[in-house]
């Protein structure tokens, strides 16, 4: 498996395709215009993509979903809410799903899985739409180990049972505090609740808003013996 962070919660995972036939391109997550983290544009992100998973419905994880939806073609998976909503804005291949759903998408599996945040686009006039819930999404490929991505959330004793249904080796988790979990709750959530072999994290720097760096983070994990990756923004994990 191959991880690509494009800053913030972006990322690109490459899985292989059913019979070793080639990759499977997938989009979590996408922000690329107004993420001042993003090492490319859309039309590079674009290319070769076949499916786009989403969290939630906040600018800073679907900025880009409709564009990037019409430029590429790929389906875009999501919650009820998010999926007709791009297919009200054009979006044509789309997978609509819920909480604790799983969908075979061939070369990989989807779930979505509780997250505790919230939902909601803003409409540029002040108000909102409604999103439905927020989620995590675990990918489990038909080959090799499942990725659990936490979306934007807080600790909740409920990943346990996530970890148990699931079993994730690779993790994905928010750090940046004050939207989501910081730094020590992630650690914390990490080392108690999965038994992953390598964790990436992620929603921190962006903004002046957000903690600035991982390195609470890899403090925190030190002893767990689970692999931390930083990666600078464009830059490559392997597992």
């Amino acid at each position: 498996m191959k991880i690509t962070w494009y800053g913030h919660s972006c990322f690109r995972i490459e899985i292989p395709a059913e019979n070793d036939k080639g990759r499977v391109e997938i989009v979590l997550d996408p922000f690329v215009n107004g993420n001042p983290m993003a090492p490319v544009g859309l039309d590079e992100i674009a290319e070769g993509l076949d499916h786009i998973l989403v969290s939630h419905g906040h600018d800073d994880h679907i900025g880009d979903l409709l564009p990037l939806a019409r430029a590429s073609g790929a389906t875009v998976t999501a919650n009820w809410e998010i999926a007709m909503w791009a297919n009200s804005h054009g979006v044509e291949a789309i997978n609509p799903m819920n909480s604790g759903g799983t969908v075979d998408l061939g070369a990989f599996k989807v779930t979505l899985t509780p997250a505790h945040h919230s939902s909601a686009k803003s409409n540029g006039d002040g108000t909102f739409a409604y999103l439905g819930n927020p989620h995590g999404i675990v990918v489990t490929p038909k080959a090799g180990p499942a990725l659990y991505y936490a979306g934007d959330t807080d600790i909740f004793a409920d990943m346990g049972l996530i970890g148990e249904l699931y079993e994730p080796k690779i993790g994905i988790l928010p750090i940046g505090d004050r939207f989501t979990m910081g730094a020590r709750t992630a650690a914390l959530a990490a080392r108690r609740y999965f038994k992953f072999t390598d964790v990436i994290p992620c929603h921190y720097k962006t903004f002046g808003l957000l903690d600035q760096t991982p390195d609470q983070f890899v403090k925190a994990m030190e002893g767990s013996g689970v692999k931390v990756h930083t990666p600078d923004p464009g830059g490559v994990v392997e597992v």
